[in-house]
């Protein structure tokens, strides 16, 4: 009996198989299968185009942002120009001769070589054009000990001459300076010799000429 019954199935079971094989088909199941493929096909480009344009969207959104940061960090700038335009040239704005309102170091690839930034001021003679040169020297330890390094030997060069400038209110001026192997600068000290009058000299530290806010920070005597 167990026998037959599993002959039965097997023939039950071809027999389906066979009536799915050959068996009459919608007359347009050919047409149906092409379209479904087509449908299938621009799903899929359609899924590709999605995603392509999400990731444009995505890097656009990027670049924007990062365009808006710039602009922030340009507008901030431009304003603390403009307060401190006003501050100088102002009809309240205090009177003060040449002086150093500000240098900024900055390091170079050689880890000996820094570029300087400075930003000469006056408004005591409105009008006058002042001249002269500008020259840096650095305290520094070396050895334990602390030495002068003088600008022909940040320069490189005997008897360099300064950084000149030319100015009525303000100018910035910039240079390089290398420092020698083995020193630790601990500061800086900043000589104006103008065309007419007395050298002025100023000093800072050489961590606030480094500091990332030394741009905006006022020189002191």
């Amino acid at each position: 009996m167990a026998l037959l019954l599993l002959v039965l199935a097997a023939v039950a079971f071809g027999g389906w198989g066979a009536w799915r094989s050959f068996g009459p088909q919608p007359a347009n199941a050919g047409e149906r299968l092409r379209d479904q493929g087509d449908r299938i096909e621009a799903l899929e480009q359609q899924v590709a185009t999605l995603g392509r344009s999400d990731q444009i969207s995505r890097q656009a959104n990027a670049d924007l942002q990062g365009t808006l940061a710039e602009r922030d960090e340009e507008i901030a700038s431009l304003r603390a120009d403009i307060a401190f335009y006003e501050r100088f040239v102002g009809a309240t704005a205090q009177r003060h001769g040449l002086s150093l309102h500000e240098l900024v170091l900055e390091p170079q690839r050689d880890p000996q070589l820094w570029h300087f930034v400075a930003t000469l001021t006056q408004n005591l003679n409105r009008g006058a054009v002042n001249t002269g040169r500008l020259q840096l020297s650095v305290e520094a330890s070396e050895d334990g000990r602390m030495r002068k390094l003088p600008w022909s030997e940040l320069r490189q060069q005997q008897d360099a001459p300064g950084v000149a400038y030319s100015f009525k209110y303000f100018q910035q001026v910039e240079g390089d300076i290398v420092l020698p192997v083995g020193v630790k600068p601990v500061r800086l000290i900043v000589r104006l010799v103008p065309a007419s009058g007395p050298p002025v000299e100023q000093s800072l530290t050489w961590s606030d000429a480094t500091a990332p806010a030394a741009a905006t920070k006022p020189v002191g005597d």
